[in-house]
């Protein structure tokens, strides 16, 4: 519970020292058996100050029962997070419009890196991290946002650390126009052209899942679209989905845990229970449709958030019964 967690800031970035709740959880990641969350602290997108003048997200590491292992304050938003389990990294990319950058954390030690370009060419932010055959690959969000953005802007970089200089060189993986084979109606077989306004959460399908089983996955959130490669960032297939979704976490044991994070109730909580491996859990998040009102929830249409499951042959966005209320959105799978 966010309420029983705090960190201390300079207001604005200077003068005395404050203290205040943590709030706004978002991404959670596992690493060595322990999870690591983002909390936002109602950072802007772009890294504007919350209303207590309060530059920093906090990111926390937790055992899996719930015990606070260490945290580290971070100026920006954390939007997106990654682990390199053969480094033993962290990654955490800030504020997801614009301004952004990323920090890495191995040993305790937090390294922060500036993108090269500094101006990223879909003139926007980063978002979720993978690791991925060698790889560090990073969903380029908000394209247009710091201007006009190329139609062959990047959906995803592939990323290149240069620890001296502290910069993150950015080359495209694949682009919002590249083109993709449908796997579902009504583009199935097909070739069509991309046209991605949100790239969004990413992440590795395990070798468990019976689709895309080892593919790279890219959540086009708004979009309501999966766009799947191999590490050559070709030959890429699209399955259109019925609803939004953020994280995706794949069960790959019958008995485990799923942690999500809650950031309308600043909780993060465990679920448990019988779970059929290779089912494809998600947060279903109505309200980041790309026709979603400003004013939202706005049920029945545009619902709080829930748990639901993907059927990655026709699209298909399930929901799941819970013994309780959970509003999800960074989701992780613990066997």
């Amino acid at each position: 519970m966010g309420t029983t967690l705090k960190h201390s800031f300079q207001p604005f970035g200077k003068g005395a020292a404050s203290t205040e709740h943590l709030v706004q959880p978002d991404d959670i990641v596992t690493l060595g058996g322990n999870l690591y969350v983002g909390f936002q602290n109602g950072v802007g997108s772009q890294g504007e100050p919350s209303g207590s003048g309060n530059l920093d997200s906090t990111l926390v590491e937790f055992t899996p029962a719930g015990s606070v292992v260490k945290q580290w304050d971070v100026t920006g938003k954390i939007d997106g997070m990654g682990v390199d389990s053969a480094s033993g990294q962290i990654f955490a990319t800030v504020n997801e419009d614009s301004k952004s950058s990323l920090y890495t954390i191995s040993g305790g030690t937090v390294t922060h890196y500036t993108y090269a370009p500094s101006s990223l060419p879909q003139q926007g932010g980063s978002d979720a991290v993978a690791v991925y055959k060698g790889k560090i690959l990073i969903s380029a969000s908000a394209p247009g946002t710091s201007g006009k953005a190329p139609a062959s802007a990047p959906a995803v970089f592939a990323v290149t650390l240069n620890a001296g200089a502290k910069t993150a060189a950015v080359a495209p993986f694949f682009a919002d126009n590249t083109t993709a084979t449908g796997v579902n109606a009504p583009n199935a077989g097909k070739n069509v052209t991309l046209a991605l306004t949100d790239p969004d959460s990413n992440g590795v399908v395990p070798s468990s899942s019976p689709e895309f089983a080892g593919d790279f996955m890219l959540n086009a959130q708004g979009d309501k679209e999966l766009i799947f490669s191999g590490a050559s960032g070709q030959n890429l297939q699209v399955l259109k989905i019925s609803n939004p979704v953020d994280d995706t976490a794949w069960a790959t044991s019958a008995s485990g845990s799923l942690y999500t994070t809650d950031s309308s109730a600043d909780t993060v909580d465990v679920i448990t229970g019988s779970f059929t491996p290779g089912t494809a859990y998600t947060a279903v998040t109505p309200c980041n449709a790309n026709n979603a009102p400003t004013a939202c929830p706005s049920p029945p249409a545009f619902p709080s958030n829930s748990l639901g499951t993907i059927n990655l042959k026709t699209g298909a966005v399930g929901t799941v019964a819970l013994n309780g209320v959970v509003a999800p959105k960074g989701l992780t799978f613990i066997p």
